[in-house]
């Protein structure tokens, strides 16, 4: 599946909240006008660009036509925006966190008196997702997360080729 970065909806001039119809008759306006057997005359350069463009509004179809593909499609979509709408203090690296083996969790004190924390669990689950990855799609792992007191939050990062988190209490 395309990464939500590239806004499969935008390729085919349509919103979140077409229908299956709109989708489809939008797609078929654009597959039409940019389908490679009708750029027969036109410049290479523009001939490149309008077979890119089939190739973008094809695979977006293909994705957004499926309901099971669709919905997988807006959570990730969505996921991505609550990520990039939460303002971040700063960034930590997960071992300059305090490691609390009763609880299983890493903190760290915010400036305001609160604690930042992260579970073993939460770290152990993207991990996980970072490994199902091809590794040249893999980057460098974290979690945001929040100040139990105030409206701060920082990146909690590590290395996605490395395993940080504790096996056992120390």
């Amino acid at each position: 599946m395309c990464e939500p970065a590239e806004d499969l909806y935008a390729v085919l001039g349509a919103s979140p909240s077409d229908s299956l119809q709109q989708l489809r008759h939008r797609y078929q306006q654009l597959a039409r006008q940019n389908h490679p057997d009708r750029l027969v005359g036109q410049s290479p350069s523009e001939a490149a660009a309008a077979l890119q463009t089939f190739l973008q509004v094809d695979a977006a179809w293909r994705i957004l036509s499926d309901g099971a593909s669709r919905r997988r499609y807006d959570l990730q979509r969505r996921a991505q925006e609550l990520k990039q709408d939460w303002p971040e203090d700063s960034t930590l690296r997960l071992e300059d966190l305090t490691w609390d083996p009763g609880e299983c969790l890493y903190t760290h004190c915010c400036r305001c008196g609160g604690v930042f924390r992260v579970s073993q669990e939460e770290v152990e689950e993207e991990v996980e997702e970072e490994e199902q990855q091809l590794p040249e799609e893999r980057q460098r792992g974290g979690v945001v997360v929040c100040c139990d007191s105030c409206s701060l939050s920082v990146y909690v990062t590590w290395l996605s080729h490395s395993r940080h988190f504790r096996d056992s209490p120390a």
